[in-house]
């Protein structure tokens, strides 16, 4: 597949400059230049944030409201619930939420839907349930915007309602005792991007302000706070980059033992926002999606390090079901698409039988980004048709779907992800439907770009130099790793790893010779020959192999020099 590979301008002048003024190299330099980084305050508080660096957590929409009726609450000794969300950030936001309660006096509950049978968010079940129970007070984190008649059901029955979320708001907001939303029209919070454990953050240091309580009773939850908020795929910047920056100190020498397990089985060996993405994240992220999301928030919240080491095999096994069901379903959906021709479409629509609802999403992700056009994958059960689609970057998938949601039962999402469901008699109108929307608006003309930070010559590159780019770290949404070109490389060797599946080859230019790993690129093996002039685009890492240490190029794209 073509892409476009689009290099930063880089302005030497100002690279110089800031590189002099905070005793950083060019290329680090050259980096914050491109990202608008360029005073020298700003410079600081991204490389070295501080906890003076979080936001005063008033100035958020409805916190003096929140935390007065919470303290309200703990006087008269109410009967308090927390009603969360069951993936990362959900599971992250109850157990901080839940642990800084506990501190100062409030024996709080929770309450996490089951993905499989209730769904997102609140539901009139759950909430008559919880009324049942003699609840006075819930407080949603991560969840609770757009339930507007789950919340005036639950004012009816006798349950005020604190809403702390970080989702889009809808044109009416819900009839609670506080919203507490970064996203509201009304908002004046500096940061719009915090997750929702980034919220429920605040409103601990909220209620630790008012309480005159010392910062290290809220500052101490921010190893959780860090994995819920990294797991989120939230942009990191701002104050998610506080978050991440200083949480990931705490988390290499964290307390929860829970957490401390999760570290040790998921197998890295520096703990770092990779570690928390590709180790933590989907263990616990499978309790949700195979239906026992509670498995994860009890390994939080445990003491007992026996249960703790139960529940972490537990996790283990369901992130393995979950591999095993997501490598099922994505193998079936590849065969449907190449049978039906579904590949020849300007958007992918796939639908199966009995295909498991909680991975299906990430079936659709993959999808996505093998034939780089807007997917959507749906399990058919009975006479429904539900799942999850992906997009790609200029193609508004939710926009896409209210042009044809006369042939939908619901849906909902963004414009890059959405869950839907319709009946199975409407589904191929459905298909027609969007496929037509995407025709109208050319879709087969996107590309993808590779934005590249800085061109480089093999010769430049040492370990110094590549270590140094650790500076930059956390790297996530919005602070992706350092992309870099480097032109006119020889092939020296090349060849496919894993059944052809990876790309391995070594580069040379001059008397410098450097590896590089091209994964998903094994197809490429057959395009190429040694002898061959390349121009690469990939990251720069240190990979150690039998305890030496060498540099790699990670490559995102090959082409031949001109």
């Amino acid at each position: 597949m073509n892409k476009k590979w689009q290099v930063y301008e880089v302005n030497e002048e100002k690279v110089e400059k800031i590189s002099k003024e905070n005793n950083i190299n060019k290329l680090i330099a050259t980096i914050l230049a491109n990202k608008g980084i360029e005073k020298k305050e700003d410079i600081y508080k991204y490389l070295s944030p501080t906890r003076n660096d979080f936001h005063d957590p008033y100035q958020m929409p409805d916190m003096e409201k929140a935390v007065n009726r919470i303290l309200k609450a703990k006087e008269n000794k109410e009967k308090v619930i927390i009603y969360g969300d069951y993936d990362v950030d959900g599971i992250t936001s109850i157990t901080v939420l839940k642990s800084f309660l506990h501190d100062i006096g409030i024996e709080a509950s929770y309450y996490i839907p089951n993905r499989l049978n209730e769904g997102y968010g609140l539901n009139i079940p759950a909430v008559e349930k919880i009324a049942s129970e003699g609840y006075n007070l819930m407080i949603t984190v991560d969840c609770g915007i757009s339930c507007i008649e789950e919340i005036k059901k639950a004012n009816e029955l006798g349950i005020q309602v604190i809403v702390t979320d970080h989702h889009e708001v809808g044109e009416t907001l819900p009839d609670a005792i506080a919203v507490v939303d970064c996203k509201r029209k009304d908002n004046k919070y500096p940061c719009r991007d915090l997750a929702g454990v980034g919220v429920a953050f605040k409103l601990s240091q909220a209620l630790s302000i008012k309480l005159g309580l010392d910062e290290k009773e809220y500052l101490k939850y921010l190893d959780i706070v860090c994995i819920g908020t990294i797991s989120d795929i939230v942009p990191l910047v701002d104050e998610n980059r506080v978050i991440s920056k200083l949480g990931l100190l705490l988390v290499n020498q964290t307390k929860n033992i829970g957490l401390k397990q999760i570290l040790n089985i998921s197998g890295y060996q520096n703990i770092d926002s990779t570690a928390v993405s590709f180790g933590v994240a989907p263990r616990l992220n499978a309790c949700g999606r195979m239906g026992h999301a509670e498995e994860a928030l009890k390994l939080f919240l445990s003491k007992d390090i026996e249960e703790v080491q139960e529940l972490s095999i537990s996790l283990n096994n369901y992130n393995k079901t979950r591999q095993d069901t997501e490598k099922e379903i994505y193998e079936d959906a590849l065969l449907k698409i190449k049978k039906d021709g579904l590949d020849k479409n300007r958007v992918i629509v796939v639908a199966g039988n009995n295909w498991h609802h909680g991975v299906i999403g990430i079936v659709s992700s993959k999808i996505t980004e093998m034939y780089f056009k807007p997917s959507i994958l749906l399990c058919l059960e009975d006479n429904i048709a539900k799942g999850s689609g992906r997009s790609i970057p200029g193609f508004d998938l939710h926009d896409a779907l209210s042009k044809c949601q006369n042939t939908l039962d619901k849906f909902g999402g963004h414009s890059m992800a959405v869950g839907l469901s319709l009946k199975k008699e409407n589904l191929e109108e459905f298909k027609s439907e969007f496929e037509k929307i995407a025709e109208e608006q050319h879709t087969e003309n996107i590309i993808p770009v590779i934005n590249i930070d800085a061109k480089v010559n093999l010769s430049e590159i040492n370990k110094e130099m590549v270590e140094s780019l650790k500076m930059l770290e956390p790297f996530g949404e919005a602070n992706k790793m350092p992309i870099f070109l480097i032109k006119n490389l020889k092939i020296d060797s090349i060849r496919a790893l894993s059944e052809g599946k990876h790309l391995k080859l070594t580069l040379k230019d001059n008397n410098v010779i450097v590896n590089a790993i091209g994964f998903n690129m094994g197809s490429l093996a057959d395009e190429y020959r040694i002898g061959d002039k390349i121009d690469v685009v990939g990251m720069l890492e240190i990979n150690t192999f039998n305890g030496v240490q060498n540099i790699q190029i990670n490559l995102k794209d090959i082409m031949k020099s001109i």
